[in-house]
């Protein structure tokens, strides 16, 4: 933060400062002081919130996770250590990695009753369409995480979301294709079993190949965060209502 200030009609108005990025005038109380709204449709020029998650400067090709460079981060670590740090604010220790990966590979399963769930949809149904209403439906399965006003619940809502988002993606796939799902092998990391789920099929087993592996990985960290994007905007509002943290990122795929 400034010291600065900027004059706007009759009222004064402090100029804020972020870490990265340009400096912003705080107009909260311009309607009180003037009786006037501003008027920016797509806030191209507002800044909605403060956060300490993702800078993003596509002019510059710039995207900073948490303060470190994509590019640091895609070289040197993995898609876990990237989801552990946009949670908890710094890349985990071996200790602390270990246990989140742990976590996470086991809340990977979903419930049963969610795959019959998937014959509800036409076949030629849109990806982002079936995710959308699968995602939506986890809140009338998983009833201890959708407080979204509870601390606990929520990350344990955030586990489940990281963890079971490859699943539903997968059988997704494989319902478009008409081939049977397949359960998650907890014996592979968070990519390899993505992948196995996707492209491999019951009667024989999947080779997961290295090279793919660490190239999805990597998408997967360049995708983690992309800022106040559309369907980051779409969540938060959602969110802001205090609907369950399932029925907020089905909003933000809807979008």
């Amino acid at each position: 933060m400034t010291d600065t200030s900027i004059k706007i009609g009759d009222g004064d108005y402090p100029v804020l400062s972020g870490t990265v990025g340009p400096d912003v005038i705080d107009i909260r109380k311009l309607y009180a002081k003037s009786g006037m709204f501003t008027y920016d449709p797509g806030f191209t020029s507002t800044a909605s919130c403060e956060s300490a998650l993702t800078y993003i400067d596509g002019d510059q090709g710039v995207l900073l996770h948490r303060g470190y460079p994509i590019g640091d981060l895609a070289e040197h670590s993995s898609f876990m250590e990237v989801s552990y740090l946009l949670l908890n604010g710094e890349l985990p220790s071996q200790n602390e990695l270990d246990k989140f990966s742990y976590t996470i590979s086991r809340h990977t399963m979903l419930h049963e009753q969610l795959a019959t769930f998937y014959r509800g949809f036409r076949r030629d149904a849109h990806p982002m369409a079936v995710m959308c209403g699968v995602v939506g439906a986890l809140s009338a399965f998983y009833h201890d995480s959708t407080d979204i006003s509870d601390p606990h619940q929520r990350m344990i809502a955030s586990h489940r979301l990281i963890a079971k988002m490859p699943t539903i993606a997968a059988m997704a796939y494989k319902y478009s294709v008409g081939q049977p799902f397949l359960y998650p092998d907890n014996s592979l990391s968070y990519t390899g079993n993505f992948l196995r789920m996707t492209f491999g099929v019951p009667a024989e087993p999947y080779e997961v190949n290295p090279a793919v592996e660490r190239a999805m990985d990597r998408i997967f960290i360049l995708h983690a965060d992309h800022e106040q994007n559309a369907s980051t905007s779409t969540v938060r509002l959602a969110g802001s209502s205090g609907a369950n943290p399932f029925a907020c990122i089905a909003a933000g795929i809807a979008c």
